[in-house]
């Protein structure tokens, strides 16, 4: 109940359009309830049976006034014209009663579409930020298939299951209880009895939704799944029919779907089981009451004569409908909540990231980054043990290891993509924490092992993260610096033509440069460079190697390199292994250490 409720939070932003709602729903309730009490009259017409009323009754809010003006109308009608005349009065009147029921209606379901539409836009909404916000190491354990499920199908599920039930909880209860008042008016004793039977729709229901709440959480999970694989089947369709591994994926994702498909006929099978259970049980009570109040009748009460019996059982039954809307609306918000309960999983998930209130803007790199003693672990096991080591402003620090070492590791934590565990990172004398994320990763430049590009136009690949954009001259200028301006202009339109999703259209090495281009266009005073020459080929390794070391002299720059022979000029080379600093000096004091490891490194590349 309390995730529902906060649920419900995000209706505060639209809480005119729900007032608006509820005040057209009661409108709608109170004139269709006019259209069934115009039943006794019109009965009373047609067997002879009315009361010729021919005073007025003072104004007061109860069904005696009501029935009283009524009466008196078609007295005086009926003592001007004749009974015809009066019924078809009454026909009028319940015709018009029935158009402004159902304005009042469409109005009510009017002001609920945009609450609809919108809340299910600031769900989404609420989970991309998140999706921006957790850290890197946040996706190294989920799959991304599982929060691709829960941005889209658990979105839609919430959309379909509960917020369509918002129509029958702002209508129906308000429904409910104003036919309530009108029967307790008639007659408190038969209410009363009628009260009594209806719950045990509402308790075999709630069992019901109960079960059916788990059900649904293992389906969603299970979708969650299905899409995780199909995310690494169009990732790695190289690969798979590369090895022959078509029928090897086939038997995974059919056996996973099949498994979805166990949980979905059962989920269904019971949210079937729900409206017959509650129409046969309320065909139930509605006899019994049809008994009780008939004996009331024939045992001669004064409490009830026939007419007003027949209006009791009408309204009764129009109680019937919006109590078995509330009960399948229950089971749908069952079935919702567990995809409630997964979105929750990921909006509640540790930010780790946090940016202090009173956090310093980094307007300038004056002197110096320092690792000082810093440690992380990603699960239990030390990635980085115990790191310490300081770059002036302007050096070039190369880090060289084994594939595992902890390399990206120690540079993911400089621009806080994760907090360190032990230790703290300063730059000029502020510890990273201190600093504001965005003034923080704004004096640096990246370009990853991996290169990353959207499914945009090159100019705006290059000038990606720039919020005011950048000029066509300064964009074709940092194409150049990377070598990526020639092959741009081989497409017909240029800058403005498209890269394809993840940089598809492009090779390996386009892609780079263009990723390169990308920080040189941004002019950061840090660089981080990790291996960003790895999918160059020969001649483009060279002319982008050029440049780079260019673009290097006036910055304080990090590189991380396989390849040794792009690092010999580096100011300070660190050789990592197993997450701790084992060697550290130039390219010419690391090389004299015939037992070191880099230069074992440097002998099996060069030979």
């Amino acid at each position: 109940m309390k995730r529902f409720l906060r649920l419900l939070k995000y209706l505060v932003p639209y809480k005119w359009y729900v007032v608006q709602n509820v005040l057209y729903n009661i409108m709608g309730a109170f004139f269709a309830l006019f259209s069934f009490v115009m039943v006794i009259p019109f009965l009373r017409v047609l067997f002879g049976n009315q009361q010729i009323v021919m005073e007025p009754m003072e104004f007061q809010f109860s069904t005696e006034y009501v029935m009283h003006t009524l009466n008196f109308y078609i007295g005086k009608i009926m003592s001007s014209h004749d009974a015809a005349g009066a019924l078809i009065l009454v026909s009028i009147l319940v015709v018009i009663f029935s158009l402004l029921k159902n304005g009042f209606i469409f109005a009510a379901n009017f002001m609920l579409a945009p609450i609809r539409a919108f809340l299910v836009r600031d769900i989404r909404n609420d989970i991309y930020r998140k999706v921006l916000k957790l850290p890197l190491s946040y996706y190294t354990e989920a799959r991304k298939g599982d929060v691709i499920a829960r941005i889209s199908n658990d979105v839609q599920e919430i959309e379909a299951s509960i917020l369509s039930s918002l129509q029958m909880l702002f209508r129906d209860p308000i429904t409910i209880i104003i036919y309530m008042v009108i029967l307790f008016s008639m007659s408190a004793k038969l209410t009363l009895f009628a009260l009594l039977v209806l719950p045990l729709t509402g308790i075999l229901i709630g069992r019901i939704g109960k079960s059916l709440r788990k059900t649904t959480f293992r389906g969603q999970q299970r979708l969650g799944e299905l899409l995780a694989l199909l995310e690494e089947t169009l990732g790695g369709l190289r690969i798979i029919k590369a090895f022959n591994g078509e029928e090897q994926m086939k038997e995974r994702f059919f056996s996973t779907n099949n498994r979805f498909a166990l949980l979905i006929r059962k989920v269904v099978r019971r949210r079937y089981l729900a409206s017959p259970i509650s129409e046969l049980l309320a065909t139930f009570a509605l006899m019994v009451i049809l008994a009780y109040g008939g004996s009331l009748v024939l045992g001669g009460s004064n409490e009830m004569d026939g007419e007003s019996l027949i209006l009791f059982l009408m309204i009764f039954s129009q109680i019937i409908p919006p109590a078995k809307s509330i009960s399948t609306a229950w089971i749908n918000v069952q079935k919702g909540m567990a995809s409630v309960d997964r979105v929750d999983q990921l909006l509640l998930a540790d930010d780790k990231i946090v940016e202090k209130p009173d956090a310093v803007e980094a307007e300038f790199f004056n002197d110096s980054i320092e690792f000082r003693n810093v440690s992380f672990k990603y699960n239990k096991e030390n990635v980085l043990k115990d790191i310490s080591f300081t770059i002036k402003k302007g050096q070039t620090i190369a880090l060289v290891g084994k594939s595992g070492s902890g390399k990206s590791t120690m540079v993911d934590l400089l621009p806080r993509f994760m907090d360190t565990g032990q230790g703290e990172i300063y730059i000029d004398g502020i510890a990273v924490r201190d600093f504001s994320l965005k003034s923080l990763r704004s004096l640096m430049g990246m370009v990853s092992q991996q290169s990353i590009l959207f499914n945009d136009s090159f100019r705006n690949n290059i000038a990606f993260g720039l919020s005011e954009g950048a000029e066509l001259e300064l964009i074709i200028n940092a194409a150049k610096v990377a070598n990526a301006h020639d092959f741009i202009m081989e497409n017909e339109k240029g800058y403005e033509a498209g890269v394809g999703e993840a940089g598809g259209k492009l090779s390996g090495g386009q892609k780079q440069r263009i990723s390169i281009a990308r920080a040189v266009l941004a002019n950061p005073p840090i660089l981080i460079l990790d291996e960003a020459t790895s999918a160059l080929d020969t001649e483009s390794e060279r002319l982008v190697q050029d440049a780079i070391i260019k673009l290097m002299q006036k910055r304080t720059s990090i590189v991380i390199a396989h390849r040794l022979s792009t690092i010999k000029h580096a100011d300070l080379i660190l050789v990592i292994d197993e997450g701790k600093i084992v060697e550290r000096g130039t390219h010419e004091e690391l090389i004299s250490k015939e037992k070191g490891l880099y230069h074992k490194l440097h002998a099996l590349q060069m030979f």
